[in-house]
């Protein structure tokens, strides 16, 4: 790469290695933005701009790294960004991963989102996959990422990509694996990730990416493939009861759900959601929130006014991508006359549900009993659902690419939105499906009298009523997740306010079989009150998880209230 000719009126600084990396990196990147930005940041760190040096550093120091979460960051030139040249070299290292594990059968279905550059990005991956002799789908429009999983299974690959950043702020962008064949559908785990990575490296090692072999020799996805997944998917939705109608807003979130959901809601006979209009269509900036994210603060207040103008009894929401869903209830004490339901409520009664079909043989025969599973950060809630209706309970460690692949698995669910409700169909999160879930349930309950807040009383006097909060620490220097979580280890605590701790955990240290290891703290009070703190591992916070059960609703509430204020005093 350095050998590459600097960007004309660009002249290379000899004093300092960063600006011939930068220059190189000019030299090979097709995208104008980019490449300009770059130049602008050469031109004034040779003129002595020690801010502009600082941002070269922070670009060229090291990679983005390519994890079991694939790639995610802020689009923007250099390694440590994503652009256009990253994106390519990432293609052709999981092209030389896939040659080297499935050979000349190797294949590979691409999906891209709404976000910036998504298309661009699909576009060059399909160019260098196919390129590498990789035989190559590219789906046929931006599509949910539920639609890329499914696409991993129903056309038999051996891998997907999807483009997309989920629920990051607008400025990022990422690149998302599944696997094929043994893994049906499901997203990298290691080792995987890491022999990914060692291509990848090795590709950025050899040279510019304008060495990489392209093709334009790439099939387009027909759109019955997404016909496909709408119809799999509405049939999720299950009997619907007769004459009973439901008022439900839907907002996208600026993101690729609507076209989608909409279809499935059709398919499935479903009551026709109304949709928040300023929110519909996929748009980049996501203007009107300050997050693209249902979890934060602020994100459904479009969709709360649009419910409390038409009288609606449901709110139902996707992340930009769709594979995470929420829902909004009415609640008189809430402000504004909605209340969110916690990510581990909406999991609870969705495991509940499933749990019931299971019992009622509505699944069918089984050769082995159906499982339950949520992440170790998730509600202690679904393991009493399985408990209660004697099926098996898997905790996996935190993220989707766990929850997939448990064994007989009859529902998953993570409580940052993620529910997996038709593992036979796809093997990932599925925020359409969870809605058209959701809302046919919500059907059923009103048909027999109750609401959904109702159900969820109805659950907590068989199980025990459960309460979860969250603190989400955001920190603009990620080496201070490391130092909280060293300083908690260090000297772990005695008590929580009045609680008294009866064991701090150090999943770091977990061993033994079946053992659950990851960078987590989970502490246990006499109260039997639980708290997992955790580095998230797509966004720059330390994210703690607080969960209680009580007698009622109130007593549960209560101790997770007094569980954060003790916690948000520890740290």
């Amino acid at each position: 790469m350095s050998g590459e000719s600097p960007a004309r009126g660009v002249e290379p600084s000899t004093s300092d290695a960063v600006s011939a990396a930068a220059l190189a990196w000019i030299a090979q990147d097709p995208d104008p933005e980019t490449r300009a930005e770059l130049e602008t940041l050469v031109e004034r760190a040779s003129a002595g701009d020690e801010a502009a040096l600082a941002d070269l550093r922070s670009r060229f120091d090291e990679r983005l790294a390519f994890g079991t979460a694939g790639l995610r960051g802020e689009i923007a030139a250099g390694p440590a960004r994503m652009n256009r040249v990253l994106v390519a070299q990432a293609a052709a290292g999981i092209a030389r991963y896939l040659l080297e594990k499935r050979g000349g059968g190797a294949s590979v279905v691409i999906g891209y989102d709404g976000r910036k550059n998504s298309r661009v990005f699909a576009q060059d991956s399909a160019e260098v996959f196919a390129g590498a002799g990789v035989r190559t789908i590219l789906l046929p429009r931006l599509l949910p990422t539920p639609v890329l999983a499914f696409a991993v299974r129903h056309l038999g690959v051996s891998a997907g990509v999807m483009v997309t950043a989920s629920h990051n702020p607008a400025k990022d962008n990422g690149y998302k694996v599944y696997l094929g064949d043994d893994d049906h559908g499901s997203q990298i785990v290691p080792p995987t990730d890491a022999d990914i990575a060692a291509h990848i490296a090795a590709v950025a090692a050899a040279g510019p990416i304008t060495a990489l072999p392209r093709s334009e020799a790439y099939e387009l996805a027909d759109e019955a493939l997404v016909y496909a997944y709408v119809a799999a998917t509405a049939a999720v939705a299950g009997p619907l009861p007769a004459d009973t109608g439901l008022d439900v807003v839907y907002t996208a979130m600026h993101g690729v759900g609507w076209d989608t959901a909409s279809r499935v809601f059709e398919a499935a006979g479903l009551p026709a959601p109304l949709s928040v209009a300023a929110q519909q269509e996929p748009d980049p900036a996501f203007p009107t929130v300050s997050f693209p994210n249902p979890e934060e603060p602020g994100a459904l207040d479009l969709a709360m006014a649009a419910a409390r103008e038409s009288g609606a009894e449901l709110i139902i929401a996707n992340d930009p991508d769709a594979d995470r869903f929420a829902a909004a209830v009415p609640d008189a004490a809430a402000e504004g006359g909605w209340r969110r339901l916690t990510g581990n409520e909406v999991g609870t009664l969705l495991g509940w549900s499933a749990a019931e079909d299971e019992a009622a043989g509505a699944h069918g025969a089984h050769h082995a009993p159906r499982q339950l599973s949520a992440s170790i950060v998730s509600s202690p809630a679904l393991r009493a659902v399985a408990e209660h209706f004697a099926l098996g309970y898997t905790d996996t460690l935190t993220g989707f690419k766990w929850i997939s692949r448990t064994p007989d698995l009859l529902f998953g669910y993570e409580e940052a939105l993620g529910y997996l409700v038709n593992p036979e169909t796809v093997r990932d999160k599925d925020g359409i499906s969870a809605a058209a879930r959701f809302v046919s349930l919500a059907l059923r309950w009103k048909a027999a009298g109750r609401t959904v807040a109702d159900q969820l009383e109805l659950v907590g006097a068989a199980i025990g009523h459960f309460a979860s909060g969250q603190i989400a620490l955001r920190v603009t220097d990620l080496s201070e997740r490391g130092r909280i979580m060293g300083r908690l280890r260090a000297t772990p605590p005695a008590a929580l306010g009045d609680d008294a701790v009866t064991s701090f955990e150090d999943l770091a240290e977990a061993t033994g079989p079946g053992a659950l290891r990851d960078d987590i703290l989970r502490i246990r009070t006499a109260a039997g009150s639980r708290v997992m703190i955790r580095p998230s591992g797509t966004e720059p916070k330390l994210k703690v998880y607080l969960d209680s059960r009580g007698a009622t609703t109130v007593e549960a509430d209560a101790r997770v209230a007094a569980l954060e204020a003790a916690v948000r005093a520890l740290l």
